[in-house]
């Protein structure tokens, strides 16, 4: 299998996740701090997420 962007970008997007469950187990037991880390997250994620739809798109019209 070949090196693919996509692979590093897609365990990074799966690491930022996964980092930020035990904030939402305190957020939801009512700390409110952790809440505002949650979004903090949150925010990286959806900045992750967008990387891999470009990525993605960039790749898919490179084929045709």
């Amino acid at each position: 299998m070949s090196f693919n962007p996509l692979n590093s970008s897609f365990d990074e997007l799966q690491d930022a996740i996964n980092d930020c469950q035990s904030d939402v187990t305190k957020f939801i037991d009512g700390n409110n701090s952790a809440g505002t880390r949650v979004r903090k997250a949150m925010q990286v994620v959806k900045a992750l997420a967008q990387n891999i739809r470009t990525e993605v798109q960039d790749q898919k019209n490179k084929q045709f």
